[in-house]
């Protein structure tokens, strides 16, 4: 099994290689082959034979020669051939080092290029998810909550779609970033959220997928200092990754939000936060991360959890609400309800989602009726839930957690 540095490193450098490779070829579905190669490589001869001195102009010269490699074998296509061989000059032996900042550049316009508009936004989400965000297919599908066969072709369609529109390779216009910039600013909200809360595997978070959101979205307000939703983006990262030290004990085990150690909360983080989406709302154009980060300001603000101030919180999810169907949005405007209303109200809002099958059938959805339900006395019928959403989840921290949620009202009726 590959080191988890290395695979750290190897995650951090795929978008940086891919950007590359793609500038000098124009050939995104090609350049992404290459570099595949070049990371299969390298998880096979680091381990022994140790890190080289630069790892991503290693990585970058491995990718460019299975590019040649591949350029040359295709005699069918000779006269491209002979352009792409003059243009890159057969590629050096040994690449130094690009200008520092380089790698920054090529992994925002990888980011803008896969959103672009020859794309359906939901395709356009997927391939900038594989090609910046290193996600699964399986991830992407979860998050888009549909089959992975589905993703999948999905994701094949979008990169032949790039390959047949002869996308240039540059940073947008300013009208082509106006176009695309809500698929690039979702698109770094799903990074960030399979981050901070993986949807499978042995550990709750990862990382370097949030670290690498984080990192763009401030990349991407340093391109568009003004527009507030990309601040309330970056204010929503900041302050739910705030409470990121608080939300696991020292074995992995997930802690809920009401039962965190607020002194383990990233204070400045959340000054920051808090400063972002205030200057965001007051310049008039809100919008769904403005106040999702609203929301999360609320929470981080509340010195315990019982000084939750849940009236707030309900009324900025009733607003986020009239904007956005999200079934996620919902789920949690139910459990505002609940906490201001009582269990009844956040249950028969619970009930209007049944029919809905982006979320029916997710975990979640069971998970916070076993809250609600738990809230309103049934213990049987939460602990029903709670194993309901245990089933559902491929995450183990989860899984556990909400097991142990079944286990704990069961053994109370004993």
């Amino acid at each position: 099994m590959i080191d988890a540095s290395i695979e750290r490193l190897l995650r951090e450098f795929t978008p940086q290689v891919l950007g590359t490779v793609v500038r000098r070829f124009r050939d995104f579905a090609a350049a992404e082959d290459a570099v595949q190669e070049a990371l299969l490589a390298a998880a096979t001869q680091w381990p022994d034979d140790g890190l080289p001195a630069n790892p991503r102009a290693w990585l970058t010269q491995v990718a460019l020669r299975r590019m040649m490699d591949r350029i040359r074998s295709e005699s069918a296509r000779r006269r491209r051939e002979e352009d792409l061989l003059h243009r890159s000059e057969a590629a050096p032996e040994h690449l130094a080092p690009e200008p520092v900042g380089m790698e920054e550049d090529d992994t925002l316009v990888l980011l803008f290029m896969c959103c672009h508009s020859a794309l359906t936004p939901a395709s356009a989400i997927a391939l900038t998810l594989r090609a910046v965000g290193g996600l699964t297919t399986a991830e992407i599908a979860k998050a888009f909550l549909v089959p992975e066969a589905t993703m999948a072709q999905r994701i094949s369609r979008a990169k032949q779609s790039i390959r047949d529109s002869g996308i240039p390779f540059r940073l947008p216009t300013a009208g082509e970033r106006t176009e695309r910039l809500r698929a690039v600013l979702h698109v770094l909200y799903l990074i960030f959220n399979e981050g901070y809360t993986s949807s499978g595997g042995a550990h709750l978070q990862r990382l370097e997928l949030s670290s690498e959101a984080i990192h763009l979205t401030r990349l991407l307000r340093n391109l568009l200092p003004d527009d507030p939703e990309i601040s309330g983006l970056l204010a929503l990262m900041l302050l739910t990754d705030a409470r990121r030290l608080a939300r696991t004990t020292s074995e992995g085990d997930l802690i809920p939000l009401d039962r965190q150690d607020r002194a383990l909360w990233d204070r400045r983080q959340i000054a920051e936060g808090v400063a972002l989406v205030s200057a965001a709302l007051r310049k008039g154009a809100v919008g769904i991360y403005q106040l999702q980060a609203a929301i999360s300001a609320v929470h981080d603000e509340a010195a315990r959890a019982e000084d939750t101030d849940w009236p707030q919180i309900l009324a900025l999810y009733d607003l986020l609400r009239r904007i956005t169907d999200n079934p996620m949005v919902a789920l949690n405007h139910a459990v505002a309800a609940a906490m201001v209303n009582g269990p009844a109200n956040g249950l028969e809002l619970l009930d209007a989602l049944n029919a809905d099958p982006r979320v029916a059938n997710h975990h979640r959805f069971h998970a916070v009726r076993a809250h609600l339900l738990e809230m309103a006395g049934d213990a049987p019928a939460a602990a029903r839930h709670y194993r309901a959403a245990a089933a559902k989840t491929a995450s183990l921290p989860e899984r556990n957690y909400l097991l142990i949620q079944a286990a704990r009202l069961a053994d109370s009726r004993n």
